[in-house]
């Protein structure tokens, strides 16, 4: 299966353009919302350090058999065959699907024994970057997606919140990329925790042995699938008319999330919950559109992030600029 999102997103990794907005927030659409972000250096360390915690605090994930979207453990499975195939150290399709899938219980879970949402948005944020300038409410850049939390100050720096949430395509970008540093690691003379230790280093929520326990209970029990829980987790894949150019786009309504939702909970993380959003690459960025007729506010915003930057101090928002999703014809046709 192939991703609408792929030949985009390797394109995307090979250009050096990047294409900046003019900002041109009004205040005129600001509601009573008063967002409460991390504003200075100190704060922001200490919102960075909150929200480590935080994450950690969430990681135990219940006893019991364990369950999956069946279609994004079919991808990941998918993605484990072929990496083990092509792995420079033995490693069965299996332990690879294991490794892979270790470190998404501990970070989207949140204590749920419900199988993983594709959709999850990050909750643990507020860094003041991250925040509609305007301060209107449900205009947020959640910067950990999916169910590897790809994060654009991390492994997510280069692709979108499409992508991220788009089972297949990140299941094809992760796996191999887990893989790859696990054999690196027990070649390199690393004992096999050693090295799965450093394979799962990229994410926050393995820090205390949780990936460890989860893949030995993935490996040893196997993993049930939940048929509700699709390939997108509920998002859907539209056609955008952007800027003079048809593009493949991704509709994120958090009230749709398959799987795990706790996360759409306003209540369950610091972070504001979005509201439904488009998510593409255009020319060497990632850009989100809130439609005036979603968002509930009086025009459209969109938000541009250059790849390779950290959204918490790299985004461009833009009042007024919308899109027409030329799939239900909706928007700015």
């Amino acid at each position: 299966m192939n991703s609408p999102f792929l030949s985009r997103a390797l394109a995307g990794l090979a250009t050096a353009a990047l294409i900046a907005l003019t900002p041109q927030v009004s205040m005129a659409d600001s509601t009573d919302f008063v967002p409460t972000p991390a504003d200075t250096s100190a704060e922001r360390e200490t919102a960075d350090q909150q929200s480590l915690k935080d994450k950690l605090a969430a990681t135990a994930v219940p006893p019991g058999p364990l369950s999956f979207g069946a279609e994004p453990l079919a991808a990941a499975r998918s993605a484990a065959e072929s990496a083990a195939a092509g792995a420079s150290c033995a490693i069965s399709a299996d332990a690879a699907t294991a490794l892979a899938l270790a470190p998404v219980w501990p970070e989207v879970s949140a204590g749920s024994s419900v199988a993983p949402s594709p959709m999850t948005l990050s909750r643990y944020d507020n860094q003041s970057g991250l925040y509609d300038p305007a301060g209107r409410e449900g205009l947020f850049f959640n910067p950990g997606v999916g169910l590897w939390q790809m994060d654009s100050a991390g492994l997510g720096t280069n692709n979108t919140a499409g992508e991220a949430i788009d089972s297949v395509w990140v299941s094809d970008f992760v796996v191999p990329y887990v893989v790859d540093k696990y054999c690196t690691a027990l070649n390199g003379g690393s004992t096999a925790p050693a090295a799965r230790a450093t394979a799962w280093a990229d994410w926050n929520a393995c820090r205390a042995g949780d990936c460890d326990t989860m893949y030995w209970r993935a490996f040893n029990n196997g993993i049930g699938t939940d048929p509700s829980v699709g390939r997108y987790g509920g998002a859907e894949p539209r056609t955008c008319w952007f800027e003079g150019a048809s593009r493949d786009c991704l509709f994120v309504d958090v009230t749709k999330a398959q799987g795990a939702d706790w996360w759409t909970n306003p209540s369950s993380g610091r972070s504001p919950v979005p509201h439904p959003f488009y998510v593409f690459r255009a020319d060497g960025e990632e850009v989100r559109v809130w439609l005036a007729q979603d968002s509930g506010h009086a025009v459209d915003v969109a938000v541009t992030r250059p790849f390779g930057g950290n959204a918490r101090d790299s985004l461009t928002w833009t009042d007024g600029q919308g899109l027409c999703d030329t799939t239900l014809g909706r928007g700015s046709c």
